[in-house]
């Protein structure tokens, strides 16, 4: 693509104030450019302002920086990127579901991802993952302290200097001093049920309850490994007809599509994170 065609993503979050929209498009439109989409949003409980907007031209992104920036508040966000694939590294660990779902995506571009290595402490995905050339690491943490694990896997994740690391059902808890690595940059996928149920076998304990909602959540990874801002939810029905293998099997399948939707929108910078909440353009 030429210059001219280039597409940006400009990202805007401030403290919300009159005519700011008027401002930022008057900004693109003095330096030639042409918007393709815009949206904006205001938090009225807040009085937070959001906008995403796309445009093309033969631009200099230095001098729209410098434009935006003497009239937005002192305190104001802005990014400027093109569109561009983001790198990626997954971990997982036993459950295929979520992984070869992302390697097919990758495989056929449906999402602009390139897949640099998939990690895990077993060896059952070695073999998937290889049948798609992507690099796979071992690392066992039998015999290690939860802490000299997550040192080994942190530095094999930093040989590739990943966008975004993916738990695609990595069954291991994180600690804050692993997550704090990839601050908003892990993206976790776990089953959702009405009520909750932890520990072994959920969707067990699910059928056993009489679920009648099955559903998964994909958000991003805190100091909480599950209570991060939220990014896709979805849900699908099941009824008493279901054995917990079906179940299983029916919660395998939102999870992926979960997934996979909540990595469009990131990787296509359409989320914006406020606190632990998310602010999302689709």
């Amino acid at each position: 693509m030429s210059a001219a065609n280039s597409i940006y993503i400009l990202r805007i979050d401030c403290p919300d104030a009159k005519g700011l929209v008027h401002k930022i498009t008057g900004v693109l439109y003095h330096h030639d450019s042409n918007v393709i989409r815009n949206d904006e949003f205001v938090d009225r409980t807040t009085g937070h302002f959001f906008m995403r907007t796309e445009f093309s031209g033969n631009i200099q992104p230095d001098k729209i920086l410098q434009g935006l920036r003497g009239l937005l508040p002192d305190n104001s966000t802005i990014s400027l990127t093109t569109t561009q694939t983001k790198k990626v590294v997954i971990l997982a660990t036993k459950e295929h579901h979520c992984l070869s779902d992302l390697l097919i995506r990758n495989k056929f571009q449906d999402l602009t991802m390139d897949i640099l290595a998939v990690i895990s402490n077993h060896t059952l995905l070695q073999e998937l993952t290889e049948r798609f050339s992507v690099p796979f690491h071992f690392i066992s943490h039998e015999h290690l302290s939860r802490e000299d694990h997550e040192t080994e896997v942190l530095k094999t994740i930093q040989l590739y200097q990943p966008d975004y690391v993916i738990l695609a059902k990595y069954m291991r808890i994180l600690t804050p001093a692993f997550t704090s690595q990839y601050t908003n940059r892990m993206i976790n996928i776990h089953h959702s049920f009405l009520p909750a149920f932890i520990g072994a076998n959920p969707y067990k304990q699910a059928f056993e309850r009489g679920v009648k909602i099955i559903g998964a959540t994909a958000h991003f990874v805190n100091e909480d490994l599950d209570e991060g801002p939220i990014i896709m939810q979805d849900v699908i029905h099941v009824d008493h007809s279901k054995t917990a293998s079906d179940m299983a099997q029916a919660g395998h399948d939102v999870e992926k599509i979960v997934l996979a939707k909540a990595l469009k929108l990131v990787l296509e910078d359409r989320v914006f994170i406020k606190g632990n909440k998310t602010i999302i353009f689709e």
